[in-house]
């Protein structure tokens, strides 16, 4: 094939291997080498359609651009001579058409807008596919969670015993936060799926171009409006990996747990071997290296956000060749998350859940001292503050006995006696009891087995409804991309 035809008629020399690939961005075009060939056959029917080339034109280009959709980008097009996929495809064409007809697919517009339009569809299959895996971990937490409603553990504050709570309103927890990374992911579809095709080096075309008709061929659900703009804005990929750096960041917390929660001192969870290893030298171990790795991609895509944003922060518009850098910081922050979400569904399904440890910790660390402080404040009409130093004296003592808060309330000079007001020994066991003290937590997004009970229900419809979002935006862009091949092979019919 011959060298680079962009280079031909405005610059002399030859190019060191290593000056090729050091400007080259090969590595990552390969990610968007098919969508290049669709983009290429979207503006080639709108060429004819729009009467810029003759039907005879189209019907020669189409053919030679259909056969790398069905057969793939041959491997020669990625060769570093070439500066990007972009004009490897097109000296490709020239050489396998001739250039008086593969030199004219590329009027109208500029590499410019060709690959933040190919950015921007292949950006768009990767979102759906990672909101696809997010259903898929929400599922498995749902179904986690519907299973161990009345799996009664501790919870925590400051990684202190701070109140008993279920497995169930834990692991709800996480599915609430990452259907909220579902949310960001859906946000950022939207303003990824707009085409900013048409607006070719910044300043648009004379031609008589129709950009309305390219979007709506490529699924898009609209335009990048001003040409300007549309070639020099990434913040659609800020977005998206500032959504992703969020996502990872509850993926790490979750991972961080699941390691505490199997180490044989908290013995909460154990972990499929599949997902663990063990030591070179010492044969006891089973290390959760597969969660320790997540919380490390995590590390990974925060880095691919910020060397994104460190690469737009200064420019001026409208395109800089700058942004070729930031383009595989895309693909490294959604590939890492990517990979991180799909081994999390299998590591959390296959997980055990060794609930009668979790029972033994529950009501350790006077985890329920905060019912019995509602318990005087219920029923003996006690100040809540009054109450709560109470029990804190009581705790400090040691033990939350009738004796105890007795002589805590009068430690504290208040004047009561919680015996006189008829207090317990039966009162006060049955207000620390972990079952009774959770199970009277039933307001809406409480442990208790009633609220979990209807927020699994709640998450369950929510999840349907995400899942057919998803459906419907795959079928949405499944159906352009028949159509607009199927316009092509009409065309060269």
């Amino acid at each position: 094939m011959r060298t680079d035809v962009v280079r031909l008629g405005r610059l002399y020399g030859e190019r060191t291997g290593e000056m090729m690939r050091f400007l080259s961005s090969m590595r990552s075009d390969r990610c968007i080498a098919d969508a290049d060939v669709l983009v290429d056959i979207a503006h080639v029917l709108m060429l004819e359609r729009q009467r810029i080339i003759g039907t005879d034109i189209a019907k020669q280009l189409l053919p030679a651009l259909l056969e790398l959709n069905s057969g793939g980008v041959p491997e020669e097009v990625f060769d570093d001579r070439f500066e990007d996929v972009h004009a490897g495809i097109e000296s490709f064409l020239i050489e396998a058409v001739g250039p008086d007809v593969g030199g004219r697919m590329h009027m109208g517009r500029s590499r410019n807008d060709e690959v933040a339009t190919c950015i921007r569809i292949k950006l768009r299959e990767d979102l759906l596919k990672q909101m696809a895996a997010l259903l898929k971990v929400r599922e498995v937490l749902i179904a986690l969670a519907e299973a161990h409603r009345e799996s009664v553990m501790p919870g925590f504050t400051h990684m202190q015993h701070a109140q008993p709570t279920t497995l169930s309103h834990h692991l709800l927890a996480y599915e609430q936060q990452f259907s909220r990374d579902f949310d960001r992911l859906r946000d950022a579809y939207v303003r990824v799926n707009l085409c900013p095709l048409g607006a070719a080096a910044f300043a648009s075309t004379g031609y008589p171009i129709d950009r309305e008709y390219t979007s709506k061929l490529l699924g898009f659900e609209g335009l990048v409006v001003n040409t300007m703009d549309a070639v020099a804005t990434r913040d659609f990929a800020l977005e998206t990996l500032a959504a992703l750096s969020i996502l990872m960041a509850n993926v790490s917390r979750l991972c961080e747990e699941l390691v505490i929660w199997s180490t044989s001192f908290v013995k909460f969870v154990s972990l499929d071997d599949a997902f663990c290893s063990t030591s070179s030298i010492m044969p006891q171990k089973k290390n959760p290296d597969t969660a320790e790795i997540m919380r490390a991609k995590t590390g990974s895509v925060f880095g691919a956000y910020t060397g994104a944003l460190m690469t737009v922060k200064g420019l001026p518009m409208s395109y800089n060749r700058d942004l070729q850098e930031l383009t595989p910081n895309i693909w490294r922050g959604m590939r890492d998350a990517k990979e991180s979400l799909r081994l999390l569904i299998d590591m959390l399904s296959s997980a055990t859940f060794d609930t009668d440890r979790m029972k033994e910790e529950a009501g350790k660390g006077f985890s329920t001292a905060t019912e019995l402080a509602d318990t005087l404040v219920r029923d003996y009409g006690l100040p809540f503050r009054t109450a709560h130093n109470i029990v804190g004296r009581s705790v400090q003592k040691g033990s939350l006995t009738l004796e105890s808060l007795e002589e805590s309330a009068k430690d504290l000079d208040l004047g009561i006696s919680l015996t006189g007001k008829g207090l317990t020994e039966d009162q006060i066991t049955a207000a620390l009891d972990v079952a009774n003290s959770v199970g009277l937590r039933k307001a809406t997004g409480g442990p208790a087995p009633f609220a979990t009970k209807i927020a699994i229900a709640d998450c369950k419809k929510q999840l349907d409804k995400d899942s057919a979002l998803i459906d419907e935006r795959l079928a949405r862009i499944s159906k352009a991309k028949e159509d607009v091949l199927a316009d092509a092979r009409r065309l060269v019919a």
